[in-house]
C-alpha cells in the first residue's frame, strides 16, 4: 500500500507539472496572435488618417490651381492687348503651338507638319536653341513661327524681376542670332506670370500668349487621350498647347502618334491652321 501511495503521489505531481507547462505554452502561443491583431488594428486605424492627409493635400492643390487660374484670368481681362489665350471666335482659324523645344524629338514633329503642310508656332527654350540652332533654322525655313519660352524654363512668378528680365532678354538675343528677328511672342513656362512681368513685357513690345486647349500630353498620355483632349475642346479661335521637346522615356510618343489624326479631323471640320502672327494679324518681330 505504501508503495502504491508513493506511485500515485508521483503520478499526480507529474500531471500537475504537465498542466502548468501546457498552460504556459498556450499563453506564449497566444501572445504573438494578440500582438498581430493589435498591429493590424493599428494599421486600420491609421489608414483613414493617411487618406485624410491626401484629401487635404488634393484640396490645397486644387485651391492653388483655382487661385492661379483666377489671377491669370484677371490679368487677361486687364491687359487684353498684351496677354492672350485665344483668337477670334468669328473665324475658324486655330493655332497649333508646341513648347519646350528644340531637341531631337522636335524634328519628328516637324516632319509630320511638313507632310501635311501645316504651319505652327514653337516656343523656344534658350539653352536648347544654343544646343540645336539648326532645328530652329529649320522651323523658320519651313514657315513656322518661333516664340520665347525663357532661357531655362523656371517658374517665373517665383523669381525676382531682374532674373525674369534676363530669362527673356537672353533668349531673345539667342533667337535673333539664329533667325534674324526678335520674336514678338512669349509663353511663360507653366503658363504662370504676374502683373509686374506682364506690364514689363508690354513695354518691351512683347505679347504674352497662353492657350485655351490643353492636350496634357506632358503627362505621357496615349495618342487616343491626347486626341480626345484636343478634339473635344477645340473651337474657332483656339490656341492648342502641345509639346515637341523633352520626350524622356517616350512621354510624348502619344503626341507624335496623335498629330496626323488631329490634323485630318480638324481639317475635315474646315478649320485652318495658322501661326500666331496670322491669328492676331501682327508682325513676328517685336
Amino acid at each position: 500500500m505504501r508503495i502504491y501511495g508513493i506511485v500515485l503521489l508521483t503520478f499526480l505531481i507529474c500531471c500537475t507539472g504537465c498542466s502548468q507547462d501546457t498552460s504556459t505554452t498556450s499563453q506564449q502561443t497566444s501572445k504573438p496572435s494578440t500582438t498581430a491583431i493589435t498591429n493590424h488594428t493599428s494599421k486600420l486605424e491609421q489608414k483613414p488618417a493617411r487618406e485624410t492627409s491626401k484629401r487635404v493635400t488634393t484640396r490645397k492643390s486644387q485651391s492653388r490651381a483655382h487661385k492661379s487660374y483666377a489671377a491669370l484670368s484677371r490679368l487677361r481681362h486687364k491687359y487684353p492687348q498684351i496677354f492672350k489665350n485665344n483668337g477670334s471666335s468669328q473665324s475658324r482659324k486655330i493655332a497649333l503651338t508646341f513648347d519646350d523645344v528644340p531637341d531631337a524629338f522636335t524634328n519628328k514633329v516637324l516632319d509630320t507638319l511638313k507632310k501635311y503642310n501645316v504651319k505652327a508656332t514653337f516656343f523656344i527654350v534658350g539653352y536648347k536653341a544654343e544646343a540645336h540652332p539648326e532645328i530652329v533654322r529649320r522651323m523658320v525655313r519651313e514657315g513656322h513661327l518661333v516664340g520665347n519660352h525663357s532661357y531655362n524654363h523656371p517658374l517665373l512668378t517665383k523669381i525676382p524681376m531682374a532674373k525674369f528680365e534676363r530669362q527673356i532678354l537672353r533668349t531673345d538675343a539667342i533667337l535673333y542670332r539664329i533667325v534674324g528677328y526678335h520674336p514678338k511672342f512669349i509663353r511663360p513656362p507653366y503658363g504662370e506670370i504676374n502683373e509686374q512681368q506682364v506690364r514689363w513685357a508690354g513695354r518691351q513690345g512683347y505679347i504674352i500668349v497662353n492657350w485655351n486647349v490643353d492636350s496634357q500630353d506632358w503627362r505621357g498620355l496615349s495618342a487616343s487621350k491626347v486626341s480626345k483632349n484636343i478634339l473635344s475642346t477645340t473651337k474657332p479661335g483656339s490656341i492648342i498647347l502641345q509639346h515637341a521637346g523633352g520626350n524622356e522615356g517616350g512621354a510624348l510618343n502619344g503626341t507624335l502618334e496623335a498629330l496626323p489624326y488631329i490634323i485630318e479631323r480638324l481639317e475635315r471640320q474646315n478649320y485652318q491652321f495658322v501661326t500666331l502672327t496670322e491669328m492676331f494679324h501682327i508682325p513676328r518681330n517685336r
